[in-house]
């Protein structure tokens, strides 16, 4: 059998992923197929840790606007996320997946506080690591939180699993001439202004050279693929 070609990965998932094709709320079918491919994942020999988005809830500048403080509005984002997490945590247990959850936000009754050291202890005797609350710190989006984490935990490769089977010149739903990229580069990614992550964490994920590589979570299989080292998607690199 092929081996993984990653060792230990961060898996970011969106919130909007979760709640398949009702873009609100978790549809509990979609997250099963996710976590059946976590196990194959772990099954395999690969430390896993996963970032959830919150959007499927609440996204704090979209949905709190001009109505509310901004600050205020990212909390209740971070709390949103924290309910994905828990939902995660949960399809993983009962398939028989060790998992923990830590949050940067403290509420030690549902879940761990992070601490790195801990974080990375759980990946190597073979659990998920859900981490939930984006950094813990408004301002930040859950795809920087995504690279902080895979910073600190040493993580070979971002798997950035997105609605979108790549990266493009353009977005293809509005220019039927964009060009998908099989790789492009950090420096490229910042100067064309292509969305792949917001720019703080692509700038974050350029300065600790660690590569991120973008496919659709449409075919959750995708994840296994990435692992194991298959071409899909946009990877971005140095």
């Amino acid at each position: 059998m092929e081996k993984p070609k990653y060792k230990r990965v961060l898996l970011k998932i969106s919130g909007e992923a979760l709640a398949g094709d009702a873009s609100r709320g978790l549809d509990f079918d979609v997250i099963g197929q996710v976590c059946d491919v976590i196990r194959q994942c772990v099954e395999l020999g690969v430390q896993v840790g996963v970032v959830v988005g919150g959007g499927n809830f609440w996204r704090g500048l979209k949905d709190g606007g001009d109505k509310m403080v901004r600050v205020r509005a990212d909390h209740m984002g971070m709390l949103a996320t924290a309910i994905n997490c828990l939902a995660v945590a949960d399809v993983l247990e009962q398939k028989g997946v060790e998992v923990r959850v830590q949050t940067a936000i403290e509420m030690r009754s549902v879940a761990e506080p992070y601490i790195r050291s801990k974080a990375i202890r759980h990946l190597e005797k073979g659990r998920v690591v859900v981490f939930g609350c984006g950094t813990g710190n408004p301002f930040f989006s859950t795809d920087t939180a995504a690279v902080l984490r895979a910073a600190e935990i040493d993580a070979d490769v971002i798997l950035l699993a997105k609605n979108i089977d790549g990266v493009y010149s353009a977005d293809p739903k509005i220019d039927p001439e964009a060009v998908k990229y099989d790789s492009i580069t950090y420096d490229d990614v910042l100067a064309q202004h292509l969305k792949v992550m917001d720019s703080t964490a692509t700038s974050l994920s350029m300065d600790n050279k660690i590569p991120v590589l973008l496919f659709a979570l449409k075919d959750p299989q995708n994840i296994l693929r990435a692992v194991m080292g298959e071409k899909i998607g946009t990877v971005v690199e140095n």
